[in-house]
Parts: structure tokens; C-alpha cells; sequence
């Protein structure tokens, strides 16, 4: 197995402590239930999830450390030369669901595969990145996200966010739907070209990027009063986010295939959700506005806002 996974898993774990004392700090009180578990194939891994807090209706942050033969096909998809190898998987990945309507919803995770097959020399990749969905439109916001999501790419090169940033707005893509989950961030995956060293500072700068990305948006507004219609469309909204999870999601489906802890893996769904047939927003509204100008690629860091 790779040298640095050591050092990766060290990263990984120090990462989940550091987002879950600073959650419960900036919730206000309520605390993370921790679930260590054990995966029957191998490995295992903690579950940590925040519900019922002044800030956040559910969250999770979840580290995994798993292993085995066969790598599913939801990872060979980009190296079908893998299809059956053994391999080891870490990660950490967050979903926080909001009370308040007006503070977004936000997913990150970030990951480490090794492969290897027939004795050949082990194959490794990282893989991971931040999105983030409103439920009401503000551009600061999105701005804000993107300043981040840049700032942390910029020391590997002046092409890599615009290309993680195109690559999210095609991954978090509802076909069906024909709209994206929100309004994007980075997304990288296969990433072993940089050499491990350049690869896995890249992985710690998304890692370490994230709080800022979006605790100043959470400060902005968290105290926003917001009444049944803002929290129905809220509701009504986080359907699109299960969508999106059961049918696409790459993560979901690798740790089903995988033999993972269900729950561990559907931590990320929406505690409440509501599916509405054939909704439509009023003419003029902030709704509109969200469904019109935000579930679709834009450029937030054209001086026009793309």
C-alpha cells in the first residue's frame, strides 16, 4: 500500500474534529452524536450527526476508512483497467441542512483511493471538492463561495478552478430536472497527475478551505426571520437534494456497492422533505428569481455575474 496513507488518514481525522468542534461552536449549544462502526468487508469508520440545533436542523460529518476485493464499478468508471481490484478508501465528507431557509445548504468531502491488481504497482487517486445550494438568491453569497473556491485552487495554477468549477456545475447536474443542485464550488476526481506530495496539498487546501467559504454566509444570514411560505419552498426544495443523492450521487452509490453502513451513507438526506407535483413560482418572486437565474452554470466571478 502507498507510503503516505498514514499521513492522509492523519489529515482526514484531524479534518473531521476540526469541522465538528467548529459547527458546535458556531451552533450554539447542541452537540454531535458520535457512531463508530465497523464495515464487515473491512475497515469502518465514525459517524457524527447534529440535529435539532439553533443553526442546523441535521448535519453530518463522517469520516470512512474501508477496504477490500473488488472495487466497485461507481469507482472504475474514469479506470475500467481497476474493475475487480482490491482497494482501500478513506474520507471525510459533510452534508449541513439549515434550520433557517435563508442559510444555504452545503455538502464537502474529500477522499483517497488506493488500487491495486494482479500484483502491479498500487494505482491511488484523490478526489473531492464543496457545493453549495441555496434556497434564496442572494449574488454576494454566491460570490463569496466562488472568491473561496478560487483562492484555494490558485496556488496549483491559474486553469484550475475554472476547470473544477466546470466540472461541478456538470457533476451536481439533474438531468432530469435539467438544472444544477445550486450554485456549484469544485469538484475534482482521478487526481494523481501532480505526483502524491502536490496532489494531497491540493486535497488539505479544499479540506481547509471550507469554514471559510461558509461560515461568513452562515453569519450573513442566519438570523433572517423567515415564515411557512420560505420554509415550505425550503422543504420543498431539499427534494431536488434527494434526487440528486439517490440517482447521481458517485459517493452514494460506491458505498451501497461497497457494503457500507446504510445509514452512515444516507446521512447526507434532509431530516423533513417535501415533493410537490408540477410547483410553479409566482411571477416576480425570490423563488422565481432562485429557479430562473441560479440552477444553471454562470460565471459568479464575471464582473456581470454571468
Amino acid at each position: 500500500m502507498h507510503a503516505g496513507k498514514a499521513e492522509v488518514r492523519d489529515y482526514l481525522t484531524g479534518l473531521q474534529e476540526r469541522l465538528c468542534a467548529t459547527l458546535e461552536r458556531v451552533d450554539g449549544g447542541a452537540r454531535f452524536r458520535r457512531d463508530a462502526w465497523q464495515r464487515p468487508g473491512g475497515g469502518g469508520g465514525e459517524s457524527r450527526v447534529l440535529r435539532h440545533g439553533e443553526l442546523l436542523e441535521q448535519g453530518g460529518v463522517g469520516f470512512s476508512h474501508v477496504m477490500g476485493e473488488g472495487l466497485p464499478p461507481s469507482a472504475t468508471q474514469a479506470r475500467p483497467e481497476l474493475a475487480g481490484a482490491s482497494f482501500e478508501a478513506m474520507g471525510v465528507s459533510l452534508v449541513f441542512h439549515p434550520l433557517n431557509p435563508y442559510v444555504p445548504t452545503t455538502h464537502m468531502n474529500v477522499r483517497f483511493f488506493i488500487a491495486e491488481k494482479d500484483g502491479a504497482p498500487a494505482a491511488w487517486w484523490f478526489g473531492g471538492g464543496f457545493d453549495l445550494t441555496p434556497f434564496y438568491p442572494y449574488d454576494e453569497d454566491a460570490r463569496h463561495w466562488h472568491e473561496a473556491a478560487r483562492a484555494a485552487c490558485a496556488p496549483f495554477g491559474a486553469d484550475v478552478y475554472p476547470r473544477y468549477k466546470d466540472w461541478c456545475d456538470r457533476y451536481f447536474y439533474l438531468k432530469h430536472r435539467g438544472e444544477t443542485r445550486g450554485v456549484g464550488g469544485i469538484f475534482f476526481d482521478d487526481l494523481n497527475a501532480w505526483g502524491f506530495e502536490r496532489s494531497f496539498a491540493f486535497l488539505r487546501a479544499v479540506g481547509d478551505a471550507f469554514l471559510g467559504a461558509y461560515l461568513p454566509i452562515v453569519e450573513r444570514r442566519r438570523a433572517t426571520p423567515y415564515g411557512e411560505r420560505e420554509r415550505q419552498f425550503q422543504l420543498y426544495r431539499r427534494g431536488r437534494y434527494v434526487e440528486f443523492n439517490l440517482v447521481y450521487d458517485r459517493g452514494t452509490t460506491f458505498g451501497l456497492q461497497s457494503g457500507g453502513r446504510t445509514e452512515s451513507i444516507l446521512m447526507s438526506l434532509p431530516p423533513l422533505v417535501r415533493f410537490e407535483y408540477d410547483w410553479h413560482a409566482e411571477e416576480g418572486s425570490a423563488e422565481e428569481r432562485l429557479t430562473r437565474d441560479y440552477l444553471r452554470p454562470r460565471d459568479w466571478l464575471a464582473p456581470d455575474g454571468g
